[in-house]
């Protein structure tokens, strides 16, 4: 009898690390998912990206009204989230599609100067500023013709010059910010973001501060199409996205993020028949309303991924894809002669306006300069840091 009774407790010892091995299992089930599923990003990854997005709605915050963003960091928007960021700029070039809008600060929590490059408020505007001016392309210059840290010239590359001519106007309130910066805290990394056109500019400015010696990160979102496919390969190359990223055991560390959301036809503008084409590092958000959760959000594999937005884009998808996706560029197509022709630049069958929420829906609404954003804007289930 005596023994009997240690097959029992043992048993019971068992049953119970049992139970506490699936309790541990359970809170571990996101990890578990994203290691079983390279696509699925890290839940690291996935609360920068949701940061990232507040801070560049912060942006909007620039040129909308007489009160902007103010020191040490204050604005209307979502400035007070960030109680360790330290305002050292603000830039507004304009309305026009060359210029610019955005502001400089540090973060002084995770040693960062953010850059933030701000995009536009009118998504028909957008579309037709990208259809109406494909013929206007000129050559990567490549950093003042300065190879810089050796990455070498952009050889037959060509960008869109309103984006171009955008960073070229931009830079001379950008670069001497950041040259004075990286003099007194030379361990603050830059970390470039822009939401819609700005994302093309961001792109841009991180070519030329490489070239420059820094070492940015970038992330964008809605980033349109920059350049020709020499643009594209050049890109790849220097941010490191020409590899297979396997995924990233540590995605954090990728140095370029294109953040794009499914249903929002921005980045696959220009058309790829006028020679634009999209870069790699792609990350896509999959659930078309918000607000996304980590499973939504998923690693893509080079520059045309047709399980991303590319399967959106009938002019480079394949049968099965285009057939359970809808064709973006169709929608933007057909719409674009009624932006042109109405009195208030909408078009008669609103499918624009459709789409003017999957271009703003990045984990928020992003583009309105208010207290905790838009306040149908999504988020509520995000733990603000």
């Amino acid at each position: 009898m005596r023994f009997s009774t240690i097959p029992s407790a043992l048993g019971a010892t068992l049953l119970l690390l049992s139970s506490v091995a699936r309790a541990l299992i359970a809170d571990q089930a996101p990890l578990l998912r994203h290691a079983s599923d390279n696509t699925t990003v890290s839940p690291a990854l996935f609360s920068e990206l949701e940061e990232l997005a507040r801070i560049v709605d912060i942006s909007y915050c620039v040129g909308l009204t007489g009160f902007g963003i103010s020191k040490p960091f204050s604005c209307l928007g979502r400035c007070s989230e960030f109680p360790s960021f330290e305002l050292v700029t603000t830039w507004n070039t304009g309305q026009l599609l060359r210029d610019s809008c955005g502001y400089i600060a540090l973060d002084h929590g995770k040693k960062r100067v953010i850059v933030a490059f701000r995009g536009t408020y009118s998504i028909a505007n957008t579309v037709v500023d990208l259809s109406t001016i494909p013929q206007e392309y000129e050559p990567y210059p490549g950093g003042d013709g300065d190879d810089g840290d050796g990455q070498g010239k952009c050889e037959n590359c060509a960008v869109h010059m309103g984006f171009q001519s955008s960073w070229v106007t931009t830079r001379d309130y950008i670069i001497p910010e950041l040259e004075r910066t990286n003099l007194t805290l030379p361990d603050y990394r830059v970390t470039l973001v822009g939401h819609s056109l700005g994302g093309a500019v961001a792109a841009l400015a991180g070519l030329d501060l490489r070239a420059r010696g820094f070492d940015p990160q970038i992330t964008t979102f809605g980033e349109p199409r920059v350049g020709n496919q020499a643009f594209v390969t050049y890109l790849d190359k220097h941010f490191g996205l020409s590899e297979s990223t396997g995924h990233h055991l540590n995605d954090t560390a990728m140095s370029y993020r294109r953040v794009t959301h499914i249903d929002d036809p921005v980045p696959l503008l220009p058309l790829t028949e006028w020679g634009f084409a999209m870069h790699a590092g792609e990350i896509f958000i999959t659930k078309p309303d918000l607000s996304p959760d980590i499973i939504d959000v998923r690693h893509c594999e080079g520059d045309n991924d047709k399980e991303c937005l590319a399967g959106q884009d009938s002019t480079i998808a394949s049968g099965k894809h285009h057939s359970r996706k809808r064709d973006l560029l169709a929608s933007v197509k057909s719409e674009i002669s009624e932006v042109r022709t109405e009195s208030w630049g909408v078009p008669s069958r609103y499918k624009l306006w459709q789409l003017f929420f999957a271009h703003r829906d990045y984990f928020w609404r992003i583009g309105v300069c208010l207290p905790g954003g838009d306040p149908l804007g999504g988020g509520d289930k995000y733990e603000l840091r």
